[in-house]
């Protein structure tokens, strides 16, 4: 058995494989009254499914959802809202001749060492087709948060060992990064980036990045202080994605090279309210919300599908084989990936927003 459940008070769980029938999401612990619909969900799942550009997988699917339960004339009710997503774009044949041998970089050995019988079929439950579940709950998540003003901004600061050398405003994100394949807040660097990226594919490899997710207007006294910091909370949601190797929060592992002096957040007054005058801590210090933007950058690993031969093993035969894979596979995730830490951040804030009491239950109560 393992978990598959996420959250205390807003709870998801997703279901499905990657080459089974659908996919889906059940969210609990929305409260009743959110306006809510499909287009809301489908605006998100768009940002993730494959086949955009010439940097991400071809596998074709459109990635419809329908909501199941939970929405009532444009409103929640308050019940667990049920999505699913049908799998259209399904090939599995390249997957019958290795269903033995262990593809590098997969989850197939470690799951068939827990499991024993696994679904092998692009992956099965490892498979990045689950995050279409996680994306459908991050776009209920993210219609919470917007109802008391934060935002979520996510963006590619580095990408094939092109990084981003300048600090990105936020205004630059929402203008930018959605017009290009690669998520790239700055356009420039963006088209260095897609060079790179397929100068990779036609070796026949791959290519890995960071991503950076920030949320705004996030109210100060969110997190607990010990066991439930938020900042931990935060990278263990997002650690959780598949092909995260990293997370850091505000100066992350730039802090150990500052000086105390250099690291530390002034701390001011502006219009009767105390605010930190930079934001090295991300947003975050000693577990709990400052109400600065919360700031959070992922180590995304190179996609581990690649055409080069790899060395594996094959269960059935015990004995060292060579691989070759054949399939349809993305050359880069970061730009499919951000959609999914802008999911994951913004669940974890909208279960901490209701555990706060920050969002009451009853706050879209007609007349509220």
């Amino acid at each position: 058995m393992g978990s598959n459940t996420f959250g205390k008070i807003f709870r998801v769980t997703t279901w499905g494989e990657s080459h089974g029938k659908a996919v889906g999401v059940i969210v609990d612990g929305v409260p009743a009254g959110l306006p809510l619909s499909e287009k809301d969900i489908q605006r998100e799942l768009d940002r993730r499914r494959p086949g955009q550009s010439e940097i991400t997988g071809p596998r074709k699917e459109r990635d419809r959802v329908e909501i199941l339960s939970g929405v009532f004339k444009g409103r929640t009710l308050g019940t667990p809202i049920s999505m699913i997503v049908h799998n259209v774009d399904i090939d599995s044949r390249p997957y019958e001749a290795i269903r033995n041998r262990p593809r590098p970089g997969h989850a197939d050995l470690t799951y068939w060492l827990k499991y024993g019988h696994v679904d092998y079929r692009g992956g099965g439950r490892a498979s990045a087709r689950e995050t279409v579940g996680r994306v459908a709950a991050g776009a209920v998540a993210k219609k919470l948060l917007s109802s008391i003003g934060i935002e979520i901004l996510g963006h590619t600061v580095e990408a094939a060992g092109v990084k981003v050398g300048r600090e990105i405003k936020n205004e630059e994100i929402r203008k930018n990064a959605e017009r290009n394949p690669i998520r790239c807040a700055d356009p420039e660097i963006a088209k260095k980036m897609i060079d790179r990226i397929l100068e990779a594919r036609r070796e026949g490899d791959s290519t890995g990045g960071v991503v950076e997710i920030r949320a705004l207007n996030v109210p100060p006294g969110l997190g607990e202080p010990v066991f439930g910091k938020i900042d931990a909370e935060i990278a263990g949601a997002l650690m959780s994605i598949g092909s995260v190797k990293g997370v850091e929060i505000g100066a992350g592992f730039e802090a150990p090279r500052l000086k105390g002096s250099e690291m530390n957040d002034p701390f001011k007054l502006k219009d009767g309210k105390i605010v930190c005058e930079t934001n090295r801590a991300g947003g975050v210090l000693g577990g709990i919300t400052t109400g600065m933007p919360i700031v959070a950058r992922i180590a995304v690993k190179p996609t581990p599908s690649i055409s080069k031969p790899q060395r594996t093993v094959d269960l059935k035969e015990k004995k060292e084989v060579t691989l070759k894979l054949k399939g349809r596979f993305d050359p880069n995730i970061c730009p499919r990936i951000i959609p999914v830490a802008e999911a994951m951040m913004a669940i974890v804030l909208a279960d901490h927003l209701l555990r706060s009491g920050k969002i009451h239950p009853n706050s879209f109560e007609e007349g509220k």
